[in-house]
């Protein structure tokens, strides 16, 4: 039999999992749910989208691996994003990195500058990828609370302090 990771055995189900299926269950006795959790759309493309799509399959290189840094059209849509909504100027070239998704990035940063043993800070509430990802390359996940009072902004002296 193939034994599992050893760094495994510190992992939980993954909580957006638990709770679907807790909504699935509510569901099948009939509860009326309205879901505010993982933010998946809930309405149809545009057409225009769509069609896009489409022609797209025509292209020649639609069949190939892409660039793993995506396409240099994306990444200069996203740094201007970035420089037009919060003002922070972003090199296409060097700073953006597509990805599938946020537990891809927080997975791959993590094994790129976490030891077994570093403490990591998380807010509380936050994203529980964070605490999973932690615990999955061995570091020592370190919560602080955000709240209303704050205006959920961490509290940097009261963090400093915890040295």
């Amino acid at each position: 039999m193939i034994q599992i990771a050893e760094r495994l055995q510190n992992v939980e189900e993954y909580y957006f999992s638990k709770k679907l299926r807790e909504v699935r269950l509510l569901k099948s006795q009939g509860k009326p749910i309205i879901n505010l959790g993982v933010g998946s759309p809930d309405l149809d493309p545009p057409e225009a989208v769509l069609n896009a799509l489409v022609e797209t399959f025509e292209e020649d290189t639609v069949h190939k691996y892409q660039s793993y840094q995506g396409i240099p059209e994306l990444r200069e849509a996203i740094a201007a994003f970035y420089k037009s909504k919060f003002s922070v100027a972003v090199s296409a070239h060097t700073e953006v990195l597509p990805l599938m998704g946020s537990k891809e990035g927080i997975l791959h940063i993590s094994l790129a500058f976490l030891n077994v043993g570093d403490e990591v800070l998380i807010p509380n509430p936050g994203y529980p990828t964070y605490q999973s990802v932690t615990n999955l390359v061995g570091a020592i996940p370190v919560l602080y609370d955000l709240n209303e009072a704050s205006n959920w902004c961490p509290d940097l002296i009261a963090l400093e302090k915890r040295g």
